[in-house]
């Protein structure tokens, strides 16, 4: 797979998913749990955007979220989703059901186990497209099962066959048709390539891309692999207990890393050049019910100063497309990144 292109924001079409101060908590003994905590961003035409950072930092539970998927104790407390100027937190359920896959559809977290084991892949493509193409002749959404099966490079034959007769590799293709079925504007893939070894892992990739390219839709990756997102995403956000500290070109956040975070997630990658002694990063992530004052990464930060215990971070635009929300960003000079990663 080739290295994400360094596109600008002029490359890509307009605006097709706006995110405005999302916020996702969770009710518990102890208060609300602010999973998500004020995040933003843009997704246009032809982006891939990826999401990253350690588990339990937020990142499936926003994308969850925009498609009115947290369920209670959960729920969503604030924020704005423009999907093409329409509002999808504000979306009644049926217009939500009408929404899903048609406009933005979702490759959900272990997808290998998300598909229905009783039924074969025919039956469940076909589910999806007579709940938007309720008029559709069988003959019609058979010929589209087929296509849809080599668009992902996979055999017709496949659509009769049933998960357990597929590969990972498979039934994670099987899953990409389904998110393309109905061309939708944005697709969200939730670690698409967990559990699956690396070979298959850059086909998985591969196909991803190339499905988006067909249809003309925006992406937006969730994983933790930064390796990864160097070579799939334009765009990288790094979260960190709820909130989005950094977010900036993928060439840019790897080339001049402004949070003490995405620094120490970065220098955890390989390289062919250097041999040296990983570590890991100290400490364990904030508690989201009872946050301490300040910066919730402070504690294991190995620049903070004394107004990181104090003021929480507010989101600062450092260069072109590049916002970090670090006391520091503008005043310690950035660490170099792992070049290796991207070149």
């Amino acid at each position: 797979m080739r290295p994400a292109s360094a596109q600008d924001k002029d490359s890509f079409g307009g605006a097709l998913l706006e995110v405005h101060d999302l916020n996702v908590e969770f009710a518990t003994s102890s208060g609300a749990a602010r999973a998500v905590n004020g995040i933003s961003f843009t997704l246009q035409q032809g982006m891939r955007l990826g999401l990253v950072g350690e588990s339990g930092s937020g990142k499936s539970t926003a994308v969850l979220a925009l498609m009115q998927l947290i369920k209670a104790p959960g729920r969503i407390s604030g924020g704005r989703a423009l999907l093409t100027g329409d509002d999808l937190l504000t979306m009644t359920a049926e217009q939500m059901r009408q929404t899903r896959f048609s406009r933005i559809a979702l490759i959900p977290q272990g997808a290998m186990n998300s598909l229905n084991p009783v039924l074969s892949v025919r039956a469940q493509i076909d589910d999806l497209l007579m709940a938007h193409w309720e008029k559709a002749d069988p003959e019609k959404r058979r010929q589209h099962v087929g296509s849809l099966l080599h668009r992902v490079g996979l055999p017709e034959s496949v659509a009769d066959q049933y998960p357990h007769q597929l590969s990972g590799g498979m039934k994670q293709r099987v899953c990409i048709a389904m998110a393309i079925a109905l061309s939708p504007q944005v697709i969200i893939a939730d670690e698409p390539t967990s559990a699956l070894d690396v070979i298959v892992q850059k086909q998985v990739m591969q196909t991803l891309i190339h499905a988006q390219e067909e249809v003309g839709a925006g992406i937006i990756l969730v994983g933790h692999d930064m390796g990864l997102m160097a070579q799939f995403a334009h765009v990288v956000g790094v979260m960190y207990a709820g909130r989005l500290v950094e977010i900036a070109p993928v060439h840019e956040i790897f080339s001049n890393p402004r949070h003490p975070y995405t620094r120490m997630l970065i220098s955890s990658l390989p390289t062919f050049t250097t041999r040296k002694v990983f570590r890991g990063i100290p400490g364990v992530a904030p508690s989201i019910v009872n946050p301490t004052p300040g910066c919730a990464f402070r504690p294991r930060c190995p620049s903070a100063v004394d107004r990181c215990a104090v003021d929480v971070p507010a989101e600062e635009l450092v260069a072109h497309r590049h916002q970090v929300r670090c006391h520091l960003a503008r005043e310690v000079a950035p660490t170099s990144a792992n070049g290796a990663a991207i070149d």
